[in-house]
């Protein structure tokens, strides 16, 4: 059944009415299909489309799948480069190959800017939209999925004065000028964050935004509607396939309550309409099948009692396959540098990511925590090592190490999610703080002094991590046939010269402990639909196919052999020409599966690798079936 099928009245009214409008914003048929490199049989047709389907996303062959990968870039926050993440198309792909290499990504958070897109009233700039969808062109070239996203922090930079400390970033000067604002003061604010509830201009030009004062709303959406109209026709067929839905507003706020509003009423009255409304102007645009990737109120999970505001869209019903939750986890006790005096460990997060699971199952589709990360630079940055493996570990699974051997099946679902962020531009900047010649900013990040990026560019122009590759490229399940039923993976990562293991091999498992040694290893364990597709794992630079086994029920190995159809357990280069690698696991009928992978073994014997697959058997059988 079509989507307009399925709509309520009124919102089938009001999407007839934007298509009346917008019709040559569309174009119609068929555009030329490419395959990218080292595509397989099964890639095109899992490419052609990414949906939500009970609570998960799922390929165009209906495997589950797990968005990992970055934000692209804090750079649109800058006016050095007009708004976007890179200066050059060539700057875009030479960061996509290394996001795919370096960082294990498979999709990014790729920010747009409404103050370049519709620089004049009324006005969209054709030229900003075409150098933007160039960008994204790259990382879709790449094989990385793409949701755009129009970001905004502290509503606009205009509201900001030339010797501000602070700045901000979203909407054009217009819209501003449209207001009549106080000038900016944040009072004590050593966080730049404070402004969002301290800062009366930034307070009310939020308030009249979200209440649609001098129609600024409406202009947006209508900005938004001619961006997405403009993607989808400057894309071929398959890249648009690759762009997996659109985040409208990045870390929505009130500004300001009415009298006797809270929090909750706020999402309900006011923030959910204006995604109802960016939902029709997506399918106006031609993204009817693709989700929204819905924010709620920023203050919802704060793990600061004094600033978490009750939200998570509790008020929406279930949001279905046309939405995603979408929401941002940073530690602010951590970053505080008062409230949380030592550095994460085992478990940290996992309450936090829960309630993440829990919110998007209530809402019956699927979770994304779309921001994630901690200052790499300043008084805090020791905790980062600790502080993001902590994160990656509860994206895994809502199961501590200490514990996820023994009950591996309350794992839940493997969640999504962003880092913030991959700015190649990092350490390298030159942006006139809210234009002031006087405040050039050339380290970190180059706003508000934040330094999070994962990637720089060395001397010699070749990207290069900022953080340990071992935390950063990741064994993860990329596509499932079927659904997980649990999953984990140990990085070793390092804290300075300290190797950080929070999930070790039980002694109750001596062979698959001896297997593993001091190594790295992932275990995947899943329930196969019974395709003929396989299940992938991503393999990170540090599984070189000579150092890399995997213990399975579908077989062993101690060098997996390349793909083909009737192998089923092998190994093949990732879509998108950049050398990155995946694990294929090819199941015959349904049932429980389960794949051990590990660096750790030096030619291990075939009596090693069978007392390991006995084990890890016996341990299914008890554990998990």
């Amino acid at each position: 059944m079509s989507k307009i099928a399925d709509m309520a009245p009124s919102r089938t009214r009001l999407l007839g009415v934007l298509i009346l409008l917008t019709g040559l914003l569309t174009t119609a048929g068929a555009r030329p299909a490419t395959a990218l490199p080292d595509d397989l049989w099964f890639d095109r047709p899992a490419g052609a489309t990414l949906t939500v389907e009970n609570g998960r996303f799922t390929d165009g062959l209906g495997r589950e799948v797990v968005l990992r990968g970055y934000n692209v870039s804090g750079e649109t926050k800058l006016a050095e480069n007009k708004g976007l993440p890179f200066a050059s198309v060539a700057d875009a792909k030479k960061s996509a190959t290394a996001l795919r290499a370096l960082g294990g990504g498979n999709t990014v958070r790729f920010l747009l800017s409404w103050a370049y897109a519709e620089p004049v009233r009324g006005q969209v700039d054709a030229t900003y939209l075409a150098a933007a969808t160039g960008q994204m062109r790259a990382f879709l070239d790449a094989g990385i999925r793409v949701y755009p996203d129009f970001h905004q922090d502290l509503y606009s930079r205009h509201l900001f004065d030339p010797d501000s400390w602070y700045t901000g970033d979203g909407a054009p000067k217009w819209a501003v000028d449209a207001g009549d604002y106080p000038d900016e003061y944040c009072g004590i604010c050593p966080f730049w964050g404070q402004n969002i509830t301290q800062n009366e201009a930034v307070k009310q030009a939020s308030y009249d935004f979200w209440h649609n004062e001098h129609g600024l709303q409406e202009a947006f959406l209508t900005t938004a509607q001619k961006t997405m109209a403009y993607v989808e026709r400057n894309l071929t067929d398959d890249q648009f396939a690759g762009v997996i839905g659109f985040d409208p507003y990045n870390e929505p706020h009130a500004g300001t309550y009415d009298s006797g509003q809270t929090s909750r009423k706020w999402e309900k009255n006011v923030l959910w309409p204006f995604y109802e409304k960016f939902r029709a102007r997506m399918d106006a645009a031609g993204w009817q099948d693709k989700p929204a990737f819905v924010e709620p109120n920023l203050f919802w999970n704060a793990n600061i009692d004094f600033q978490k505001q009750e939200g998570g869209l509790l008020d929406a019903g279930k949001l279905g396959p046309d939405y995603v939750f979408n929401t941002h986890f940073y530690d602010q006790k951590a970053i505080s540098g008062i409230f949380m005096p030592g550095k994460a460990g085992d478990g940290q997060y996992a309450t936090d990511f829960g309630t993440v699971r829990d919110r998007a199952a209530a809402g019956g589709t699927a979770g994304i925590i779309s921001e994630f990360g901690h200052p790499l630079a300043g008084t805090v940055s020791d905790k980062a090592p600790t502080v993001l493996k902590a994160m990656y570990q509860a994206l895994d699974s809502r199961v501590p190490g200490a514990s996820w051997w023994s009950r591996p099946a309350q794992s839940g679902p493997v969640l999504s999610g962003s880092q913030w962020q991959w700015d190649i531009y990092n350490g390298r900047h030159r942006e006139l703080m809210n234009g002031n010649p006087d405040k050039v900013l050339t380290s970190g990040d180059a706003w508000n002094d934040e330094d999070l990026s994962a990637v720089r560019l060395d001397d010699s122009g070749k990207a290069v991590l900022r953080q340990d590759a071992r935390l950063l490229d990741r064994v993860y399940p990329s596509a499932t046939a079927g659904s997980t039923v649990a999953f984990t993976y140990e990085d070793r990562s390092r804290d300075g010269s300290t190797t950080l293991t929070w999930n070790p091999v039980p002694d109750s498992l001596p062979r698959v402990k001896q297997l593993v040694g001091s190594g790295q290893y992932a275990l995947h364990v899943w329930r196969s639909d019974g395709g003929s597709a396989p299940t992938e794992l991503h393999l990170p630079a540090s599984f070189p196919n000579s150092s890399t086994t995997v213990v399975s029920d579908l077989g062993t190995t101690a060098a997996p052999p390349s793909y083909t159809k009737t192998t089923p357990v092998a190994v093949a280069n990732e879509p998108g020409g950049t050398g990155s690698r995946r694990l294929l696991l090819t199941a015959a009928g349904s049932g429980t599966h389960y794949a051990l992978v590990t660096n750790g073994a030096t030619a291990p014997s075939a009596e090693l690798l069978s007392a390991a697959r006995t084990e890890l058997a016996n341990w299914v059988a008890t554990k998990v079936s």
